[in-house]
C-alpha cells in the first residue's frame, strides 16, 4: 500500500472538491444496486501500519469487519481508533506526513490499489464525525444532494436520492416540509442524522463513526442508536466511542485498543464480561482510561 499526496485528493467539501467523479470500473467495483436492497460488505485490515510524521499511531492492526454488524472501537484517546477508522475511507493521507502501510479491502478488493481513485473509496465508506457538521450554506436538500451531484446526477434521480437517503437517516418526516431550509438550522441530533443522510446519498459500502453521539444530549442519542440498528441490516458499521455503555447497546463486537494496538476483539458481551486480555478487563470497568 502507497498513499498518494492531499494534492492529488478531492475534499469532502463539494464547494471545493475537484476530483473527477469514479470511473464506471471503479463504480462497478465498490458501487451498489439500491439502498433498500443492498447488503452490507465484508471488511478485511491486514497488517497495518500508520504514522503521522515519525510517531507510529497503529501498530500491525489486524481485523475483519462482518457484513450487516456493528463493530464498536473502544480504548483511551490516542490508541489509535480515529486513525484506524480513517485509514478505512482514506482521510488519513490528507494530513501532511501522514503515511500507511499494510492493506485494506472491501470484499477482497484493494482500496489503496493504484488504480482505485480515491473518490470511489470515499464513496465506498462514508464517514460521519464527532460533531455534526452540515455546510453551513446549505439547505437541507443541497446538504443531501452534494454528494450525488458530484457524479452527475441531478433532475426527478436526485430528489429520489435525497428522499431515500433522509428516510434512510429517519428524518424525511421531520423535514420534508422545509427542504429548502438551512441544515444548520436543526437540531444537534437532527444535524447529525442530517449527516448520516448526506453520507447515505452516495450510496456507500461502510459507514464509518467517529464518535457521533458525544456532542448530542441523551434523547438525540437514543434516536442516533437506534437508526445504527436499522442501518445495520444494510451496511457495515464501524463506530469509535469512548462510551462503554453506548458500546454495550449497540455493538455485536467490540475492539479494544491500546497504544495503537489491537488487544483484542470478541462479541460485545464476552468482551464487556469475560474478556481475554487483564487489559480489556481493566479498562472495561474503568480501571484506566
Amino acid at each position: 500500500m502507497t498513499t498518494r499526496p492531499p494534492t492529488e485528493t478531492g475534499s469532502m467539501d463539494p464547494r471545493t472538491d475537484t476530483a473527477k467523479p469514479a470511473s464506471t470500473e471503479q463504480e462497478g467495483r465498490f458501487g451498489r444496486t439500491s439502498m433498500s436492497g443492498a447488503k452490507g460488505r465484508h471488511v478485511s485490515v491486514e497488517n497495518l501500519d500508520a504514522w503521522y510524521g515519525d510517531q507510529h499511531a497503529v501498530k500491525s492492526f489486524n481485523i475483519e469487519y462482518e457484513p450487516n454488524k456493528v463493530t464498536a472501537m473502544i480504548g483511551p484517546s490516542g490508541s489509535g481508533k480515529s486513525t484506524m477508522v480513517r485509514c478505512i475511507n482514506r482521510m488519513h493521507e490528507e494530513i501532511p506526513g501522514a503515511r500507511v502501510s499494510g492493506k485494506i479491502a472491501i470484499d477482497g478488493e484493494d482500496l489503496y490499489h493504484a488504480s482505485v481513485d480515491v473518490t470511489s473509496v470515499r464513496h465506498a465508506a462514508g464517514m460521519v464525525f464527532q460533531k455534526p457538521n452540515p455546510f453551513p450554506t446549505m439547505s437541507i436538500f443541497d446538504n443531501v444532494a452534494a454528494g450525488p451531484r458530484l457524479t452527475g446526477m441531478k433532475g426527478g434521480g436526485l430528489k429520489e436520492r435525497v428522499e431515500k437517503s433522509l428516510r434512510g437517516a429517519a428524518l424525511w418526516d421531520e423535514v420534508k416540509d422545509r427542504l429548502n431550509q438551512p441544515g444548520i438550522g436543526l437540531s444537534g441530533g437532527q444535524q447529525q442524522r442530517l449527516c448520516i443522510a448526506r453520507a447515505l446519498a452516495v450510496e456507500p459500502e461502510v459507514i464509518l463513526m467517529d464518535e457521533p453521539c458525544s456532542a448530542l444530549d441523551p434523547i438525540a442519542t437514543l434516536r442516533i442508536e437506534e437508526l445504527i440498528d436499522e442501518l445495520k441490516q444494510r451496511y457495515t458499521i464501524v463506530i469509535v466511542t469512548h462510551n462503554m455503555q453506548q458500546a454495550a447497546r449497540v455493538a455485536d463486537s467490540t475492539a479494544f485498543m491500546l497504544d495503537g494496538e489491537l488487544i483484542e476483539v470478541g462479541p460485545t458481551e464476552r468482551m464487556f464480561t469475560k474478556p481475554n486480555d487483564d487489559r480489556t478487563e481493566q479498562y472495561v470497568s474503568g480501571k484506566f482510561g
